[in-house]
């Protein structure tokens, strides 16, 4: 006779990061936040039964070489900024979460992605913060007719799985999660179970039928994406919009996908219409800077395929106080240190009673030490009141020795530079080999082994101009 056993459980579950405990803890010993367990019960069900061990069948196989997987059928979104970063466009089947700060343009670019896409596709578009108008006049305001759009503004994650059963979409939308929730559980919407198991019913769901499924996640005042890190681990692709809301550009980025590269990235610009694509990320980041002022240089970065040209700045004033401060924006705080202390060893120049900021122009962040020498003229030429030449570029990793040392896809970056007009470019000497000058006439490209060759370069550049 088979028995069964219901119970409630109590567990308690770090809000950062997902992980487990039995009991409280004060400090998570996954992710090491402070004060993030919350208490959840759960309901347990056994059974004694023979039946409920007996196996269901054997699950279907099938030869490796015999499984398709023709890149050809990606759906193109229409935006080739979005189809950049997904790997070429939209698989069927993958889960894919967009995240980023409220206002950012997470519904923006979906409901944007709408319209531009084949409009022979079925689209589900599932509203959980709006009503249906909003959502219309939403779409009005950005062009979207919606003529093979569904909407439906349910919150009931059970619901929503059966209506994508009932009318089997091409694309479904779910913007957010955090406003579903299942019936099953006590917890409340938002929660890490309500968010865990909402988005395993729905991905179980879309991905038995081989649709493409979006789903829009909230961040919390951390960054991290809000109510559960573990939605990282559990879907195919991660976006992330990046960018100040109250500036017009928008960035992009993937930082997980399981069909594409990682280090692709997206430049939007938000207008009244929307957001609209930059195709010339470097000349948008390059313009407004100033010419014949000290402490500026331009580097150039590469964000997967794509070299984009920045500009850091620098300024050093003399310090009001015993210790000086050290801000830097857009490039690593300790890099900084580091770099400050190479130019006082190695180049003689005195830093222990200026303040030093360093920003990076555009609300770029640079995360590579190819612009670390970048870093160093523009420091170097503040402090002496000397500009840089206007069409300078300069790459480099420094090291702790002063020396100059290489960095990967010098073609591309150069390229990028030379196409803006940059004529003059100040590279690693063990570079210098790969350069053929014939491709790029007129640029003079000077390799250095050191900061002070360095800074030398930028001596005869001024000289020469005068």
């Amino acid at each position: 006779m088979a028995v069964s056993k219901v119970k409630n459980k109590t567990v308690f579950v770090c809000t950062e990061c997902g992980s487990e405990s039995a009991k409280w803890q004060g400090r998570c010993p996954d992710c090491g936040n402070w004060n993030t367990f919350v208490e959840e019960s759960r309901i347990v069900g056994g059974s004694t039964s023979k039946s409920a061990h007996l196996s269901t069948g054997v699950s279907k196989t099938s030869s490796l070489r015999d499984v398709s997987a023709d890149e050809s059928l990606r759906y193109k979104t229409g935006m080739k900024e979005l189809d950049r970063v997904l790997g070429g466009g939209i698989v069927p089947g993958a889960a894919m979460l967009v995240c980023g700060d409220p206002g950012i343009g997470k519904s923006t670019i979906l409901l944007q992605m709408c319209r531009t896409v084949d409009p022979s596709l079925s689209i589900l578009y599932i509203s959980g913060e709006e009503s249906m108008r909003q959502v219309k006049l939403r779409a009005n305001r950005l062009g979207v007719e919606g003529g093979n759009i569904l909407i439906t503004a349910s919150t009931d994650a059970e619901q929503i799985a059966e209506t994508i059963r009932e009318h089997k979409p091409d694309i479904v939308i779910v913007d957010s999660i955090q406003t579903l929730s299942l019936q099953g559980l006590s917890a409340s919407s938002g929660s890490i179970s309500q968010v865990r198991e909402c988005t395993q019913m729905l991905m179980n769901t879309c991905k038995g039928l081989e649709i493409p499924l979006f789903i829009v996640g909230h961040v919390n005042k951390d960054g991290g994406i809000a109510g559960p890190k573990v939605l990282e681990h559990m879907v195919d692709t991660v976006l992330y919009f990046e960018g100040d809301r109250n500036l017009s550009y928008r960035i992009l980025r993937s930082i997980k996908n399981r069909f594409g590269s990682t280090n692709e990235i997206g430049v939007f610009e938000m207008t009244e219409n929307g957001l609209g694509e930059v195709e010339n990320p470097s000349e948008m980041l390059l313009t407004g800077r100033p010419e014949g002022v000290s402490g500026t240089c331009i580097t150039s970065l590469m964000e997967g395929t794509r070299p984009l040209l920045v500009e850091v700045q620098a300024l050093a004033a003399k310090s009001s106080f015993g210790n000086p401060r050290r801000v830097s924006t857009g490039f690593d705080y300790n890099r900084t240190g580091l770099l400050l202390a190479v130019l006082e060893k190695r180049g003689g120049y005195f830093m222990g009673n200026l303040d030093v900021f360093i920003n990076v122009a555009g609300g770029m962040r640079i995360d590579e030490p190819a612009a670390d020498l970048a870093v160093c003229l523009a420091v170097v030429s503040n402090l002496m009141d000397r500009p840089i030449h206007s069409k300078l570029l300069a790459l480099g990793e420094v090291g702790l020795a002063g020396e100059v040392r290489s960095c990967n896809q010098i073609l591309q970056r150069i390229g990028e530079g030379y196409r803006l007009g940059f004529d003059t470019f100040i590279l690693p000497k063990s570079n210098l080999k790969l350069i053929v000058p014939e491709q790029f006439p007129g640029a003079k490209f000077h390799g250095v082994s050191n900061i002070t060759q360095a800074f030398q370069v930028i001596r005869q550049k001024e000289e020469s101009s005068i």
